[in-house]
């Protein structure tokens, strides 16, 4: 492949016990093996790589590491010659920034099978506005869709509505004309949420912990983003035939419920999974996000941040005070 190139990577190390985030230098010849060398111009913050940064085995297993499982950039060194030589693309998921050195550097090389073309009109900036939390909104809304969610069958909710996915499903449902409410921890965002298009902005206590296995119904649809005690809530707050997209665990990775809300009222629990599913399946999501499914609040509102800003804004993922969407410049 190509000359090796000196370039910049925000590196997690563990150093007495501590797992510690930095600039580094580094050369190309440092990375994994792959059929395609890319120059990274934009990444985007997620939970996962917040994770990865603190030492969190089950995502990362070995360090040192560069996180960052969404990067967009230009095609330096192809190997397979698809995709070609200075052509522009976007890698999300699979392994990337998790065991395999991600976007939080200047330089990453994978497989030509993780790399997506990127769609008419967009840039690297644009596609990691949505990134992964995007991608991961755009699939769970899909989903409901493919259920046979309208919006005529009365109001959907989105949980976690706050954070980097729940944002774009909220504007992306209120776009086709769906009756949102947003379910936040964060009362200060609550203009925020209307003004991408929820309708109402309701806390937390809305998914309180309620002992009935069932509840009158209060929704038609969810998106849920959390998992855990919330999910088993909102499944018991569903109207009979309605669906939940789960596609988060940040209240946990346990579910405990029963089987009430599925065999009385006809509840679908859809799994939704944005890492290894099939390329076609998301270049079509990508292509829907550059065209009719643009989310032009979410875009205006994305947060520019350079390497150095990496250590606080992963933090935050950490303490649930993060917010929107923040899109790594390389640049910066």
């Amino acid at each position: 492949m190509t000359t090796n190139t000196e370039f910049k990577a925000w590196r997690v190390e563990e150093q007495n016990g501590e797992y510690v985030g930095a600039e580094k230098t580094l050369s190309t010849s440092d990375l994994p093996d792959g059929e395609v060398l890319i120059r990274v111009s934009h990444s985007s913050l997620n939970y996962k790589d917040a994770l990865s940064a603190s030492g969190n085995k089950g995502v990362t297993r070995s360090f040192p590491h560069t996180p960052g499982i969404d990067a967009a950039g230009e095609v330096v060194d192809s190997a397979t010659g698809t995709p070609s030589n200075g052509s522009p693309v976007i890698v999300t998921g699979y392994d990337l920034g998790m065991n395999t050195d991600g976007g939080f550097g200047e330089y990453i090389r994978v497989p030509a099978a993780w790399c997506v073309p990127m769609p008419a009109g967009w840039n690297a900036r644009t596609a990691m506005i949505y990134g992964t939390a995007g991608l991961t909104a755009g699939l769970c809304v899909q989903k409901l869709l493919t259920m046979g969610a309208k919006p005529e069958q009365g109001k959907v909710a989105v949980s976690g509505a706050s954070g980097a996915v729940g944002t774009v499903a909220v504007e992306l449902l209120a776009k086709l004309g769906f009756d949102v409410v947003a379910i936040s921890g964060k009362a200060d965002h609550a203009d925020d949420l209307k003004a991408l298009g929820a309708k109402e902005v309701v806390g937390r206590e809305t998914l309180a912990e309620e002992k009935k296995p069932l509840v009158k119904p209060a929704f038609a649809n969810a998106v849920d983003t959390v998992g855990g005690g919330p999910l088993a809530e909102l499944l018991k707050q569903i109207q009979p035939g309605g669906s939940v997209s789960c596609c988060g665990l940040v209240a946990g990775p346990s579910l405990q419920t029963t089987v009430l809300p599925f065999i009385l009222r006809g509840v679908n629990l859809l799994g939704v999974d944005s890492v290894e599913i099939p390329l076609a399946d998301k270049e079509a999501v990508w292509k829907k996000f550059a065209g009719e499914w643009a989310c032009p609040k979410t875009e205006a509102a994305a947060r520019d941040i350079g390497r150095k800003d990496l250590d606080g804004a992963l933090k935050a993922f950490l303490k649930g005070e993060s917010s929107g969407k923040i899109v790594l410049d390389h640049s910066r």
